[in-house]
């Protein structure tokens, strides 16, 4: 008994000597840096094109759009992560699904209190945000196997990547396409051709193919600048 004792007080002493993970380390920090880059989401992972396409004319309903997949991706990961031990292995999908529609509906609620002319934009993409591949791929293969505050980084920084194309892509589009952005006019009127101007705007960049074309351009660029994404 008293051998065993020991053992435990050994394990303890060398549990405790075991140098904690700050909070913000660098393995830490690379979850929220590479999904911006090397392991973007959208133009890396070729994941959420089809919402990139459709919630991107307007760069308001962009941003609206990334705030609630951020908060949905962080809170999904956070609550399966705390589920992950005790969830069998064999209904994780349902309950996966369960936690993100739950949240999503949180969403919907809170945007048509708040923002209800923003929600209506959205409609059924906010909806969508269940299917969204990127935030089910999260679930299932970092938040089953991580800690909370870890998934928690996890899904800020996949959320993120996804969202900053959603507005780059919105900015070109509502500001080539209108003349707009967030509504308020940014080439001067007098630059128009009906004022005597040279410009006209583009209406292609309203339609969808124009958004899969300005992602095409971002994903040339991105790499061109970071060659280690090319393929062989």
């Amino acid at each position: 008994m008293a051998e065993v004792l020991e053992k435990d007080v050994q394990k303890e002493e060398l549990i405790d000597k075991v140098p904690k993970e700050p909070l913000f380390s660098k393995k830490n920090r690379k979850l929220l840096s590479d999904p911006f880059n090397d392991d973007n989401p959208i133009t890396v992972q070729v994941l959420g094109i089809c919402s990139a396409l459709a919630i991107t004319v307007k760069l308001q309903p962009a941003i609206v759009m990334t705030l609630s997949v951020i908060f949905v991706m962080a809170a999904g990961n956070v609550i399966i992560s705390l589920l992950r031990n005790f969830v069998p292995n064999r209904i994780r999908i349902i309950v996966q699904l369960v936690v993100v529609a739950s949240l999503v509906v949180l969403v919907d609620q809170v945007l048509k209190a708040f923002v209800y002319d923003v929600s209506k934009e959205l409609a059924v993409f906010v909806g969508l945000i269940i299917t969204n591949c990127i935030i089910m791929g999260r679930l299932e293969a970092f938040a089953l196997g991580n800690t909370p505050w870890r998934s928690f980084l996890d899904g800020i920084g996949n959320a993120w990547g996804y969202g900053i194309i959603l507005i780059v892509v919105a900015f070109f589009r509502e500001l080539f396409g209108s003349g707009q952005l967030m509504g308020f006019q940014i080439i001067p009127e007098s630059w128009y051709l009906a004022n005597g101007g040279f410009y006209s705007d583009n209406g292609f960049m309203l339609l969808p193919p124009m958004a899969l074309i300005t992602v095409g351009i971002i994903i040339w660029v991105q790499r061109s600048r970071n060659t280690k994404l090319i393929e062989d």
